[in-house]
């Protein structure tokens, strides 16, 4: 395997394998520092941000006086870099006096305040390249020659450091591979990404929107998405009091004292607001817990099963938030279970079967068992019982091993307050995302002091168990947005059916005739009365992803039949009314699933 040198933030150089993410990562770094050369180069004055190389490829921050660096100019600032890369530009470390570094980016505040933030000792250790310096931060590819695969993405605003209050700068991503094929295989993924945007297709569909004038993070939902959303959740809530889940109704608002006793507040303290006495609550454990002491329990109670779609808010920072994945306002899909100990096997698994149910249901088929664990070197930030931990995560692989299935551990994906299973999904674009989780805690119930009374007379403590079987209805629904690509399947469709008469004086009458006895079964039709022409009214309900339209002209009307047209077919299919009729009650009843 082919081998690259990398620098160290110390200064040292290594070898590793250049296909490696290490390897990949560091390639990233430094082109993210030629870029900043780049920028530097042909905009005098220019002041730089952040160089930062991810998983998703790298970005740098900018800002300039008058007009910002504009999509337009990328090809140029690409041509500058690749330049570079044949000219074998180097990367050298260097050990800079603090006052030394200030003064060459006097006019600079981002890097002034980089600078600043890295000193130690009077210096402040930076990689050069050219006439640029940026603070050494991460590893980094010694040459530039291997940087000829590279594509400069797009431009789009940031908030220095992600915080709303501070400037907004100029951020040019920007994607590179060691290989062309690479390349083009990420280029090809990024162009299905802006096909699947949920945000994209939230608009074109009219599901959702989100204005950063009245409130940033705020979802609001429209009639269609609002359907969708009214649709999952009455399934959600039949699945889980079918599965005897007990369903509530708890405030968003708690008393602050609560949430220091749950350790929510140490933990969340940073997205809960300002500290006043009632807090918004950013989980929805506390209020399950309160509902659990309200009555005396028995050993009979239990499993005591409570659900509930609970809202909850978060302070995200401006620079995280996006479309319906990354909200301040959500619905969790949540559930607590309190059990005895020897029950936790038997619900785990119980909990399980019905996360999987409900992804058959959905059509969900990709997905990974993830044991999340403490971070046994850095346990400061769990909660400090050992023997609870050790007990916890032994009860959690012994259950998970019981059914035979296949996992993998993380450590240092744990919750605060327990170990959990999290369900990994993959997204329409093949990166991972954590769709359901199944957490044990035996802190909660400790911290607030929850009973039952056992058959001995005696009181127990409870285990809780935490569950989320689709996440937030938010999160969930951008999920799906970009899975189906818009094209929900016939049980979730906002619409459902879209019937188009072929002339409105003549088959008006008989098209409203027929929505009528669609809607008494609950079917979900509009009829499209409009003054169009019947080739625009029938594109536009393809457009709009309508999984059934009927044209009805005279010989439907004649023969009390429908013209039949599927979603992303071209063919028309003659059908009695009785016929279409069971055909898409049969299609909604069966979760869409093919035949």
């Amino acid at each position: 395997m082919a081998q690259v040198a990398v620098m160290s933030p110390d200064g040292s150089v290594k070898k590793i394998d250049r296909d490696s993410q290490e390897g990949l990562e560091a390639l990233r770094k430094l082109s993210a520092l030629m870029l900043k050369a780049a920028l530097k180069q042909e905009f005098k004055g220019i002041r730089l941000g952040e160089a930062v190389a991810d998983e998703d490829g790298f970005h740098v921050d900018s800002d300039k006086d008058n007009q910002q660096v504009s999509a337009d100019e990328l090809p140029a600032l690409e041509d500058v870099i690749k330049g570079m890369a044949k000219n074998d530009v180097k990367v050298e470390f260097v050990e800079v006096p603090v006052d030394e570094a200030l003064a060459e980016v006097k006019d600079d505040r981002f890097s002034t305040e980089l600078i600043n933030e890295n000193a130690k000792d009077g210096k402040v250790a930076m990689y050069q390249l050219g006439d640029v310096k940026a603070v050494a931060d991460d590893d980094i590819l010694l040459y530039g020659n291997v940087v000829k695969n590279l594509r400069l993405l797009s431009v789009a605003g940031a908030y220095w450091k992600g915080m709303s209050s501070n400037p907004m700068l100029q951020r040019i991503y920007g994607t590179v591979f060691y290989k062309k094929d690479a390349l083009e295989e990420d280029l090809k993924k990024r162009q299905e990404a802006k096909e699947r945007d949920h945000r994209v297709i939230g608009n074109q569909l009219d599901l959702f929107f989100v204005d950063p004038k009245v409130g940033a993070g705020l979802p609001y939902w429209l009639p269609k998405g609002a359907t969708i959303r009214r649709t999952i959740e009455r399934y959600i809530i039949d699945r889980e009091v079918a599965d005897g889940y007990q369903h509530v109704y708890t405030p968003v608002l708690m008393n602050l004292d609560a949430y220091k006793t749950s350790g929510h507040w140490e933990h969340y303290r940073d997205d809960m607001g300002d500290g006043e006495m009632l807090e918004l609550r950013p989980m929805n454990c506390p209020s399950h817990i309160q509902v659990y002491k309200h009555h005396i329990r028995s050993y009979r109670d239990l499993p005591l099963r409570i659900a509930e779609l609970g809202m909850m808010h978060r302070y995200e920072k401006s620079g995280a938030l996006s479309g319906l994945q990354r909200v301040r306002e959500m619905t969790l899909n949540d559930g607590h279970t309190f059990v005895t100990l020897d029950q936790i096997r038997s619900e785990f698994a119980k909990i399980l079967k019905l996360i999987m149910s409900v992804y058959e249901d959905f059509d969900i088929t990709d997905y990974s068992f993830r044991l999340s664990l403490r971070d046994p070197k850095n346990v400061k930030k769990y909660y400090a019982n050992d023997e609870m931990w050790e007990k916890s995560q032994s009860m959690l692989k012994s259950a998970m091993d019981d059914l035979n299935l296949d996992y993998y551990e993380a450590e240092g994906e744990a919750a605060f307050y327990g170990p959990k299973l999290d369900i990994q999904t993959k997204t329409a674009l093949g990166n991972d995302e954590t769709m359901s989780t199944i957490q044990l805690d035996f802190m909660l119930p400790e911290r607030f002091g929850l009973s039952y009374v056992g058959q001995d007379g005696k009181e127990h403590q409870p285990v809780m168990i935490h569950r989320g079987v689709v996440g937030t209805m938010e999160r969930f629904m951008a999920y799906l947005t970009e899975i189906y690509k818009g094209a929900f399947p016939t049980w979730l469709a906002p619409e459902q059916v879209h019937i188009i008469p072929v002339n409105e004086e003549a088959h008006g009458e008989y098209a409203d005739d027929l929505a009528k006895k669609m809607k008494a079964a609950n079917i979900r039709v509009n009829v499209d009365h409009r003054n169009e022409k019947m080739g625009y009214k029938i594109r536009e309900a393809q457009t709009q992803k309508v999984p059934y339209t009927l044209v009805v002209g005279d010989d439907e009307k004649n023969n009390n039949g429908v013209s039949v047209r599927k979603y992303g077919e071209k063919e028309q299919n003659e059908m009695s009314q009785e016929a279409f009729m069971n055909e898409i009650l049969e299609d909604i009843a069966s979760y869409s699933r093919e035949k």
